[in-house]
């Protein structure tokens, strides 16, 4: 009857706290903000300046007083009061769109393996930002909701979420992880590769921006279509602006040891995988959501190596935002997938 009540006069928000780009859906409305995971301070007087796509643009081009930074690093956050800052902006941004009375019940994702203190600190971000309720659950299992796989079946499903700062590897049956692994080899990391072969091969020095940039234009890890790309940075050797172009062989080089060894998890994965489980999966195959899913050839690579179909899942971007929304439509049902932080953290 309660939450009847509440349903009546409150929101249901869902979040996918990421380390590159936080999505928010709303219970009615679907997903209704996608925006990078950066926040941008002025140190002279301690207030956010932007939230969002505003404080991305921000990132290498401020004054000395304002720095743009992102609160989360490889999954989970590293500085509790910009984060605080930033969800409070998102879910009074969210609230705006169907203003209510009371204060929103939140469901947020979070990278499988994280410590019951780095939970602690998402839970405690989230009600000091403005939440009534706050539920916690791994994202893999949010994606796995999220593309409608069968996970409370006595079936084996894979799922490989690839975020920004954390990749992670999971096999779920009957409502549960079975096996799971997460690692810091992501579209941050992948980045960094792109910056450290350029200053290596090319002697300039680029952002962590134009990497993005690179690796969206031209980043593959199978051969296929020639494609290249011009890079503007710093010469290292003069100081002085330079422009080389890229070709998708060479970015293909850079990002090679960190897919190797992606691969080689998702490998170590299934090497410890009940056997009637991993027969499922050879059956139904492995689904791959995230931004780094839409790395060209990655879906393929995988396959070859590994002998198994790899799927990438419809819009793999949204995946663990759309499962926080199917949980937010029964959460009785869906209570045994969450971590109850309200309960079974340690106090603070």
């Amino acid at each position: 009857m309660l939450e009847k009540f509440y349903s009546l006069f409150s929101n249901d928000i869902g979040i996918d706290l990421g380390t590159a780009n936080t999505l928010v859906y709303l219970r009615g409305h679907g997903i209704v903000i996608n925006e990078p995971s950066v926040v941008a301070l002025n140190q002279k007087t301690g207030r956010v300046v932007a939230v969002g796509a505003e404080a991305r643009e921000m990132l290498g081009r401020t004054p000395s007083h304002i720095v743009a930074v992102r609160p989360l690093v490889e999954g989970v956050i590293s500085d509790f009061e910009v984060t605080e800052e930033m969800l409070s902006y998102l879910i009074n941004k969210a609230n705006k769109l169907a203003p209510k009375f009371v204060k929103p019940r939140v469901v947020v994702g979070v990278p499988s393996g994280i410590t019951n203190v780095e939970t602690r600190a998402v839970y405690d971000a989230t009600r000091s930002a403005g939440a009534r309720e706050v539920h916690i659950v791994e994202e893999p299992m949010a994606a796995a909701i999220g593309v409608k796989l069968p996970i409370r079946e006595p079936v084996g499903s894979m799922v490989i979420d690839i975020g920004g700062g954390t990749t992670d590897i999971a096999v779920i049956s009957l409502g549960g992880v079975v096996r799971s692994k997460n690692v810091r080899i992501a579209g941050d990391k992948l980045n960094q590769d792109i910056i450290s072969y350029l200053r290596d091969e090319f002697k300039i020095l680029i952002g962590e921006k134009t990497a993005e940039s690179v690796k969206i234009a031209v980043g593959s890890v199978v051969p296929g279509m020639s494609m290249e790309a011009a890079v503007r940075g710093r010469d290292l050797i003069t100081g002085l602006p330079r422009e080389v172009v890229i070709t998708d062989a060479e970015v293909r080089e850079a990002l090679s040891q960190s897919v190797a060894n992606l691969v080689d998890a998702v490998k170590e994965v299934l090497e410890d995988t009940p056997p009637e489980i991993l027969s499922d999966i050879m059956h139904r195959g492995i689904v791959l959501v995230g931004g780094g899913a839409l790395i060209q050839g990655l879906a393929e690579l995988l396959h070859t190596t590994l002998k198994i179909p790899v799927y990438i899942a419809e819009d793999p971007l949204s995946a663990v935002a759309r499962g926080t929304g199917v949980i937010l439509e029964d959460l009785a049902g869906h209570r045994e997938l969450l971590i109850e932080a309200a309960d079974d953290l340690p106090p603070r």
